[in-house]
């Protein structure tokens, strides 16, 4: 079994940015052949590491320290009114956690998003090997979060369970049905799931500051940031 001292980590060489124009970008990973438990990837998602399919990976860019590791303080979360609302806009919203796997249905509504919202980024076009890749490839302890309206299938948050909290790894939904903020409820979903598993924190990836599709993040509060080694408590923007 593998451990933090035993661990050998590659980088890639610098590719362009997928956040920030203009930009390039370095990725660490952990070499794939390592053997990550649950106890370890807890430990990498510690010091910043997030997990995609099977491989485990943080930025490593030479000049630029913009991504910056984020988790929120589960038990001092108090949705503020915008939050509030969109739980009562989705209380008709039935939530069911169920392992991570593939599905015919779980791919449509995935490649329906991509193909909606996604057409411009580097996951255009979707295709099945692509989902199994990115969402059930690893499995360590993961899980999805079906979301269903009248029994349709409507969204999917793919998260993992960790040692100290969960992973909210991605979220997907119906595009018509943007209206209902679903990206926001199933955060707010997963915050009262760590609750109810007696977690401290729920990690909710990369934040960057220049970047307009990150700002949901920190409407959630009390939310942490890893700065030289340190979770701290993060002052709103």
């Amino acid at each position: 079994m593998s451990n933090l001292r035993t661990l050998v980590f590659f980088a890639t060489p610098p590719h362009d940015c997928s956040y920030l124009p203009d930009r390039e970008a370095t990725t660490m990973f952990v070499d794939p052949r390592a053997n990550v438990d649950k106890k370890l990837y807890s430990q990498l998602t510690a010091l910043g590491f997030r997990r995609s399919g099977s491989h485990y990976y943080r930025p490593h860019c030479e000049h630029c320290n913009a991504c910056i590791p984020v988790r929120l303080k589960v038990n001092d979360f108090e949705p503020d009114r915008g939050q509030r609302r969109v739980l009562r806009k989705n209380d008709d919203i039935e939530c069911r956690v169920v392992p991570a796997s593939y599905s015919d249905a779980y791919y449509a509504l995935y490649a329906h998003y991509i193909e909606e919202r996604h057409s411009d980024g580097d996951m255009y076009p979707p295709s099945r090997e692509q989902f199994v890749s990115f969402l059930v490839e690893g499995a360590t302890d993961s899980w999805f979060i079906e979301m269903r309206l009248d029994g349709q299938l409507v969204g999917l948050a793919a998260m993992d369970a960790l040692d100290d909290g969960l992973s909210a790894i991605y979220t997907i939904f119906a595009p018509e049905l943007e209206h209902r903020s679903l990206g926001t409820f199933a955060i707010l979903w997963q915050i009262e799931e760590a609750k109810r598993r007696e977690l401290p924190h729920l990690y909710l990836g990369y934040w960057i500051r220049e970047c307009r599709k990150m700002n949901y993040k920190t409407r959630f509060q009390p939310i942490e940031s890893l700065i030289d080694g340190h979770w701290r408590v993060m002052q709103k923007p």
